[in-house]
């Protein structure tokens, strides 16, 4: 035979690992006479063939991270996250405090918010590496950019942090105190929230996925800051407002975490699993108990309304990192990129067949 021939039996003559199965041959079990398996269908135009494996699961490229995780550190980015929070609520309860005549509240928080966007904006720099590249930030306005909207919050909310604590300090130029005070709380809810807008605009699944319940998390989370640190630091009379917003704080933290976890699927793994999952347990825990104890006894003992203020505070920070953890993890596992999208895409799918169905004459 000149090639390779087939026969009854198999092939003949062909060259070693080309040999066709003898169930695929006309009359073989499991065919139907034309070399396909029985219950194939035909294509267009009568060529189409049952697959014969399943289709691919692909989930990732050799277990390779399908996106770059962000080369932000923990310490910097996640602290910035936190002080910025702490900076931009802290306002807001100063402004309330000045307004009611709660002097040394207000004096406290000022201080505080002072303290926090200093520090917020260091942790900002030192990620960058040099002070220079935050003032190339400045030189241009991009209100699409949620860096560029950051930076220039942070320059104008500073100054007025600034001088509100300098007047409330030193006791001078009360009216233009007063103006720097109903500035920064002016901008104090963007400068608290911005940081949740940073994180979804990237393509992290834990946060990209949660846009538009972590500005929510990130306001309660920051609530939480503000009013432990008026438990902390205030007088006893003069805390009722901050164990009413701690009270608020934890009841939000508890139903946007919810909200978050619904929103994401089966991203939200990464926010139960590993340190991300430790940290938000944690942080759950110290916020509520805060809160209890700040509302039954911040309100008579000035130890236990210390002690409820650093249990908000302490629960804050985990939150943030947290979160910023879980926005690792689920970076660096590809799985979390893949399995949601190949999702939403099938779900499109079948929602338009449904319509071209519905749409159909009948």
């Amino acid at each position: 035979m000149n090639g390779s021939d087939v026969t009854r039996e198999g092939s003949e003559g062909g060259r070693p690992g080309r040999a066709a199965a003898p169930e695929m041959l006309r009359g073989g079990p499991g065919a139907d006479g034309r070399g396909r398996r029985k219950g194939g269908k035909r294509g267009r135009g009568g060529r189409g063939e049952q697959l014969m494996a399943p289709p691919a699961d692909f989930r990732s490229y050799y277990g390779r991270p399908v996106i770059k995780a962000p080369a932000w550190r923990a310490r910097d980015i996640a602290g910035y996250f936190f002080l910025g929070g702490l900076a931009g609520a802290g306002s807001m309860l100063a402004a309330g405090a000045h307004a009611t005549g709660r002097t040394t509240t207000a004096t406290a928080m000022k201080g505080s918010s002072l303290a926090a966007v200093t520090l917020s904006t260091a942790a900002l720099v030192n990620d960058l590496g040099r002070p220079g590249r935050f003032a190339n930030m400045l030189r241009v306005v991009k209100p699409t950019s949620p860096m560029s909207v950051g930076s220039w919050l942070l320059a104008a909310y500073g100054p007025a942090a600034g001088a509100a604590a300098a007047s409330a300090v030193t006791g001078k130029l009360p009216r233009a105190g007063a103006l720097a005070t109903g500035f920064a709380a002016l901008l104090g809810p963007a400068v608290a929230t911005y940081t949740a807008v940073l994180a979804a605009d990237t393509a992290v699944p834990a946060w990209h996925g949660a846009h538009r319940e972590l500005p929510y998390l990130f306001a309660a989370s920051a609530t939480a800051a503000a009013a432990g640190t008026a438990l902390a630091v205030a007088p006893v009379r003069e805390t009722a407002p901050a164990r009413c917003a701690a009270v608020l704080a934890a009841v939000a933290d508890e139903a946007v975490t919810k909200a978050v976890e619904r929103r994401l699927g089966m991203v939200a793994e990464t926010w139960h699993q590993g340190r991300a999952g430790t940290l938000l347990r944690t942080a759950r825990t110290l916020t509520a108990a805060g809160a209890a104890v700040g509302a039954a006894f911040g309100g008579h003992s000035r130890t236990l309304a210390a002690a409820s203020g650093l249990a908000l505070l302490a629960g804050s920070v985990c939150t943030r990192f947290g979160v910023f953890a879980a926005g690792i993890a689920s970076a660096e596992d590809p799985k979390y990129t893949v399995v949601p999208q190949r999702a939403a895409k099938e779900a499109r799918r079948t929602t338009s067949t449904h319509s071209a169905e519905r749409t159909q004459p009948t």
